[in-house]
């Protein structure tokens, strides 16, 4: 008897491995929200920002970060995310805030739902590099960040890590 045959006929099959669409967490349109964080990277008084590859907010402006992996703790998914976005290595990591992300279509569906968790840190090393998810990279300073178009949340988090950072 083939057990495989009671599984839904829209499987993907791979070479090492059988994954079923059943079992994997969609993007768009989620049946639940999904963990993800973001990073507020400091060098000196600059900010990292990444330019979005990817939906939601493709091609707009935005600190790094991204989605948790099954047992990833959270600041490993930070540093993670971080690295695979810019080749930036980060360093003394501190939570700072949790927002949600929702996004309704045009008839009130949720598109996207992101819980995001969110970290300030420090450059530790590394050139920036886009890849990943972003398309761009650079150091921002804090005076320029109007010039970004960045979501009203994530200028409420750069300021509130530029607080944190400055009593640290």
């Amino acid at each position: 008897m083939n057990i495989f045959h009671t599984w839904p006929v829209h499987a993907i099959v791979k070479p090492e491995t059988i994954i079923y669409e059943k079992f994997m967490m969609k993007r768009e349109y989620p049946t639940r929200p999904i963990a993800a964080v973001g990073v507020v990277v400091f060098k000196n008084d600059q900010v990292l920002l990444i330019r979005r590859n990817k939906p939601p907010k493709s091609s707009e402006w935005s600190i790094p970060g991204g989605a948790q992996k099954l047992g990833e703790p959270l600041k490993e998914t930070a540093m993670r995310e971080v690295f695979e976005e810019t080749a930036i290595s980060i360093k003394n990591i501190t939570l700072v805030d949790a927002v949600d992300y929702i996004e309704k279509d045009n008839d009130k569906n949720i598109e996207y739902h992101y819980s995001l968790i969110d970290y300030k840190a420090d450059y530790q090393s590394g050139d920036i590099k886009a890849g990943d998810d972003a398309f761009d990279a650079k150091w921002v300073s804090l005076n320029e960040l109007t010039e970004y178009n960045l979501w009203s949340e994530t200028i409420k988090l750069i300021e509130k890590s530029a607080l944190i950072k400055k009593a640290d």
